[in-house]
């Protein structure tokens, strides 16, 4: 089982300089690795048993669980709910009347390891494009400050290319938090049309799905219609057709037992609790980037958390001469540099500033 995630640990690794923020990492690391995770795993057939395997009379084993893997099986809704060896052999499983039963095809559990992949990629892109974007100017301006032993003659050097540089740029930053800020839209964007899309997957059953597992869970035996077992049957039919000896054509109903779906079901029940929870703090984190954008006081405050050892009226001079640019890269190195460094860059910064015009 090791070796299913051992693909996965290089997404653990963590960056020497931070160019975003707890909940972007949300998005390109923890639930990149939980989907490719879940790919790896509904791909691992040595832990699972085979995809599918089919019970028919007179036709090959091997011949009918490809022919049912690739042209589908099917169930019957309204043979969800009943007592299991009394009204019904297995949810879902019973004899049908064509044109008059209602037959529910199940296609989608060939892909769910391809979906879940691309699926991965998509919640990359921002962050992708972010990097892009970024160029390494964060990683370029730290130079090596963040570790906490510096010489002093180097420390001063590049505290006074970061306040030279600062000066040089003051009120020129602005497009670069914007694109930021863009791909954290991009984020809320994506969780959003994520959840739309597996309910287009999973044919209309994804956005109620978490929901109806935990009514489920509380309804009384008689009543129960497993949810899991509509989306994610473990037995479902599928019919063979083929010429008999006289040339007519003969119809085998057989059985085929999906033991992939044990794993698909969970996963999608866990995906609809993480989807909804990634939903609510990314439509947060939105509105706090709203509030910073809009409101100086709240990057006044901000900043004066981040440099909690600097005097408050040199972060108020620093704070009344950024632009939002401008604030927004300091923020950041404030994040990667020594809280002792990052105070006396602070410092000679606001000097610097009050000493000079404002462009």
């Amino acid at each position: 089982m090791f070796d299913v995630f051992g693909s996965v640990k290089g997404l653990l690794k963590l960056d020497a300089v931070c160019i975003d923020n707890n909940v972007f990492r949300l998005h390109y690391k923890a639930t990149v690795i939980l989907l490719v995770a879940f790919s790896l795993l509904v791909t691992s057939r040595q832990y699972i048993g085979d995809p599918i395997d089919c019970i028919v009379d007179e036709i090959p084993p091997h011949v009918m669980d490809t022919y049912c893997w690739i042209y589908s099986t099917f169930t019957i809704p309204n043979r969800l709910a009943g007592t299991i060896g009394k009204d019904i052999p297995h949810p879902g499983v019973a004899s049908h009347v064509e044109g008059e039963d209602e037959v529910k095809y199940h296609k989608y559990y060939q892909w769910v390891c391809f979906v879940l992949f691309f699926q991965a990629m998509m919640f990359y892109a921002p962050r992708y494009l972010w990097k892009t974007w970024e160029g390494g100017r964060i990683k370029m301006l730290v130079l090596d400050l963040n570790c906490p032993v510096v010489s002093e003659e180097c420390k001063i050097d590049r505290k006074k290319l970061l306040v030279d540089y600062f000066a040089m740029n003051l009120h020129t930053q602005n497009f670069y938090a914007i694109r930021f800020f863009i791909c954290e839209v991009l984020n809320f964007i994506n969780v959003l049309a994520q959840i739309y899309f597996m309910d287009v997957f999973l044919d209309g059953e994804f956005t109620t799905y978490g929901s109806d597992v935990v009514r489920f869970t509380e309804m009384e035996q008689e009543e129960r219609e497993d949810p899991m077992s509509r989306v994610f049957p473990k037995v479902t039919k599928c019919t063979f057709h083929k010429y008999g000896p006289s040339g007519t054509v003969q119809k085998f109903d057989g059985l085929c037992v999906l033991p992939l779906n044990i794993v698909n079901e969970k996963i999608y029940v866990f995906l609809w609790f993480w989807f909804i929870l990634l939903t609510l703090i990314t439509g947060v984190s939105l509105i706090y980037r709203a509030a910073v954008v809009m409101g100086p006081q709240v990057r006044l405050y901000l900043l004066r958390a981040r440099s909690r050892l600097s005097p408050q009226e040199q972060i108020e001079t620093i704070a009344r001469k950024c632009q939002i640019g401008d604030w927004f890269v300091l923020y950041q190195l404030g994040k990667n540099i020594d809280p002792l460094i990052f105070k006396e860059l602070v410092s000679d910064l606001a000097k610097k500033l009050d000493g000079k015009e404002t462009v």
